[in-house]
């Protein structure tokens, strides 16, 4: 498949998945460093796998500077930017205990990264234009296509080409479509840390010993569970 093509102001980093064993997709960690370490060790991830995550490494949770420093210095592990951490970069949040280092390595994240069919982006994608007309910030917090908050979600109308692995919404369980993968499992609300392993096409998922911010059942979102084709 062709590499997909993004607007010029649009960050995006292309990965050839040939060059590593396993391909691992993981859903916003939001700062649980310990339900990271725990979902790497039930993966068994070495340094011929490779680990791309979601975004939203950072904020909620109580170690985002473990998490960026973790990450960071993996040469087998990647990560497009999240909302959170567009919010650090543009200073409508802040974050002391991340370090100044850290700070410009988020800054220099991409917003997108791909291969082969597979596309990672924070929020998701519009499916009513092109790719090449998304904005950062519509990659990074798409959710609904209505007005409201709410039904339908972009990924229960979208049909590919590409196959998006996406945060963002927290989800009671995973999404899984042919064309889209939802990630965010809500680990820093309690629920659960989730992987995709891409290459057995199964998820992987750990419990967090505590909640560390409450959520109303009322604002999970429940996937509906459709067949895949």
């Amino acid at each position: 498949m062709s590499q997909p093509r993004f607007d010029a102001d649009v960050p995006h980093r292309r990965i050839d998945v040939d060059d590593w064993d396993g391909v691992y997709v993981v859903g916003d960690v939001h700062g649980c460093r310990a339900e990271l370490e725990q979902l790497l060790d039930e993966l068994g991830v070495t340094e011929d796998d490779l680990v791309v995550f979601v975004g939203d490494l950072v904020r909620k949770g109580p170690d985002s500077a473990g998490v960026v420093s973790l990450v960071r210095n993996a040469d087998n592990m990647f990560t497009v930017r999240g909302n959170n951490e567009e919010k650090l970069i543009r200073g409508t949040k802040e974050l002391d205990a991340l370090s100044g280092e850290q700070l410009a390595w988020i800054r220099n994240l991409p917003v997108a990264i791909s291969w082969e069919d597979s596309l990672v982006v924070h929020g998701g994608v519009d499916p009513r234009k092109p790719l090449a007309d998304h904005t950062i910030d519509e990659l990074e917090n798409v959710r609904a296509l209505s007005d409201a908050d709410g039904e339908p979600y972009w990924w229960e109308v979208y049909q590919g080409p590409s196959r998006v692995f996406f945060g963002h919404t927290p989800l009671s369980a995973p999404v899984a479509r042919r064309h889209a993968v939802g990630l965010d499992t809500g680990c820093v609300y309690g629920n659960e840390l989730t992987a995709y392993d891409w290459r057995e096409d199964e998820f992987v998922t750990v419990a967090p010993d505590k909640t560390v911010q409450e959520r109303a059942e009322s604002k999970w979102v429940k996937p509906v569970v459709v067949p895949m084709q």
